[in-house]
């Protein structure tokens, strides 16, 4: 009934479609395997793409080819760019999104997507042979062969939903739970653990006071994801604030004897920064008020999300503490909400490609991993699916470096350091900020992804158009020199010049801009105006943050040459005495393939780093 394919990817959530997408894209045969055809791409939690950090991973997903941004941009609702009074490293676009639009345009993605066959069903188990996978099994009993397999099973594995003394099996409110592959895989050797999170009460949209909320529009100039054309919205859905108090809490505190985080029932550990609001009341107990983020299902729905609100306690409590939030005094509820505990394989037992040390050409990606988020699900997808083609058809791997993209700070650090909560990227987690911003991912990624046969010529050209017009316009620029009186005339500069110079020597000062330099004359004015706002904005960005830009790119090339030390992977560590014992128990584990790599390893000590330096001769 089915042929060999190339890869095989087990769930259809942000993880696995990316998965398949790339993997297809590249030429390869590809089956998705999902247990609910209508739930491809659903947004199991808030509908949001992007925010501090994500956004940046959804841009750089766009610009390696993968769907995320173009999805997004389909179907979001409202745009903001969040934290404009920050400098560019920390701008991060984020939209919102019609819940159902998004799935719809996933599904609709994936099926024009010619490489890609569907199947409705439950992967049981994986099929090894000499300790390479060889295909899935099935519930319905079907055994389908695969080259590779990629696992992204999200919250499935063993989940059990938690409300208040309550729990059943489930992967997702109404979706049962997958069983039969965590057993496998501990049996084949691998590590496993728990892991929770959760999801707010939703609720009718009609039932709430909105005119004691504060409203939340999107940006007035809006923009998008998608570093090809999608179109921009031409109206935007508000969202709104309100917040919680101390009575709201109280009536909270009321089941915390039933609750399930707090009693015990619950035995993994949940996301440290996207706590219940049963946890920020605990932990944070000197606080009176939680912020709560009223946020729009979509375009044509009357169901609201409660962001900030996730709890697992009773569903009588839930409502009753609903009910003394401001505007939500006559609050219907659609739903609760609900805590959910899943299986986990620490990512230590993976390498960089996300393929798994233990079992040839089986890849994890996603929740399975530990992490948490659409962003950082689809992004190892992306990588899982690009990587899974590379092994089969005998192609370098692509793994991308800490200094090149969030995506290999996320790798990085998962496969390096592990995990024991589920992980969320933040900016602060990339020591080359300033190098990864949200506005330069196609410049640099696309041609990466070009070279591999993902990113089309279309994308290459687009990348190389807008590349061509920054340097046009530096050049120009450079090039205009103005004299004392037409600048401090006509610009709102503290200091004045003295001497003729540059227009690109003004925009280096703090406080001036390309809307500034518009107003020396009009023809500078029409040279300015030639341009989009996204090439004067990446222009004005790499003049003013030049200095800390190459500082960057130093110290990016200096750690460079350890990445390029590759270690053999069957290397014996025990040869090497001066080692301390805890750094060689984690090198025996991890098997990093390069010093750079092992420099990152929790538990691996600089000394550990020079003297298996010395040893291997570098």
């Amino acid at each position: 009934m089915f042929p060999e394919y190339d890869v095989i990817v087990v769930g259809a959530g942000h993880a696995g479609c990316e998965a398949a997408a790339a993997a297809a894209n590249m030429g390869s045969k590809v089956l998705l395997v999902t247990m609910n055809m209508q739930t491809i791409g659903q947004m199991s939690c808030n509908p949001a793409m992007g925010g501090i950090a994500k956004g940046q991973i959804v841009r750089e997903i766009d610009a390696i080819g993968g769907y995320s941004g173009i999805v997004s941009d389909k179907s979001m609702i409202q745009f903001r760019m969040l934290n404009r009074s920050k400098g560019p490293a920390m701008w991060s676009p984020r939209t919102q999104n019609d819940r159902t639009r998004f799935a719809e345009e996933w599904r609709l993605a994936l099926e024009r997507t010619p490489n890609v066959d569907f199947w409705q069903d439950t992967v049981k188990g994986i099929s090894v042979k000499d300790r390479r996978v060889v295909g899935v099994t099935t519930t319905l009993g079907m055994e389908i062969s695969g080259k590779t397999v990629v696992l992204t099973n999200g919250t499935f594995l063993n989940g059990k939903i938690h409300v208040g003394e309550k729990n059943f099996g489930g992967g997702r409110a109404s979706e049962k739970s997958s069983t039969g592959i965590t057993e496998q895989l501990i049996e084949l050797g691998f590590e496993s653990g728990r892991m929770k999170t959760g999801t707010p009460p939703r609720v009718d949209g009609r039932s709430l006071n909105y005119s004691v909320m504060t409203e939340q529009p999107g940006d007035e100039n809006q923009g998008k994801f998608s570093f090809i054309e999608t179109t921009p919205l031409q109206t935007q859905r508000s969202c709104w604030i309100t917040y919680t108090n101390e009575e709201v809490h109280k009536t909270l505190e009321k089941g915390f004897d039933k609750s399930p985080m707090f009693q015990g029932r619950i035995k993994g550990l949940g996301p440290r920064y996207c706590p219940s609001i049963e946890d920020k009341i605990n932990r944070f107990a000197d606080r009176d008020r939680h912020q709560i983020f009223v946020e729009p299902e979509g375009w044509n729905t009357i169901e609201v999300y409660v962001n900030g609100f996730s709890t697992s306690l009773p569903e009588n409590i839930q409502y009753e503490a609903l009910k003394k939030i401001p505007g939500f005094e006559n609050v219907r509820m659609f739903r609760p909400g609900y805590a959910i505990e899943y299986d986990y394989f620490p990512p230590t037992q993976l390498k960089t490609t996300l393929e798994t040390q233990l079992i040839d050409n089986l890849y994890f990606a996603g929740q399975i991993n530990g992490t948490t988020g659409y962003e950082e699900a689809a992004c190892q997808g992306l990588m899982a699916g690009i990587n899974a083609h590379n092994k089969i058809h005998e192609k370098q791997p692509f793994i991308l470096k800490r200094s090149e993209s969030y995506i290999g700070v996320l790798i990085d650090d998962l496969v390096n350091k592990g995990t024991q909560e589920p992980y969320r990227m933040f900016t602060s987690r990339a020591e080359f900020r300033i190098l990864l911003r949200q506005d330069n991912a196609d410049l640099r990624l696309t041609e990466k992804s070009f070279e591999i046969g993902l990113a089309d010529s279309h994308r290459m050209n687009t990348m190389l158009d807008k590349k061509k017009a920054i340097e046009t316009l530096l050049r120009e620029i450079e090039s205009i020199k103005v004299l004392p009186a037409e600048v401090n005339e006509n610009m709102l500069a503290d200091t004045p010049i003295s001497e003729k110079t540059s227009l690109l020597n003004l925009l280096k000062r703090t406080g001036t801009g390309f809307a500034d330099l518009k107003k020396i004359n009009s023809s500078i004015s029409d040279l300015i105006g030639k341009y989009s706002d996204e090439i004067l904005e990446q222009a004005e960005i790499s003049v003013k943050y030049q200095p800390y830009i190459e500082r960057e790119k130093k110290l990016a090339e200096k750690l460079e040459s350890l990445e390029d030390f590759k270690i053999r992977t069957d290397f014996d560590y025990d040869m090497v005495r001066a080692l301390s014992a805890e750094g060689r128990e984690k090198l025996k584990k991890i098997r990093p393939e390069t010093i750079g790599q092992m420099s990152r390893i929790s538990g691996v000590s600089p000394a550990d780093v020079s003297i298996l330096s010395v040893y291997l001769g570098r």
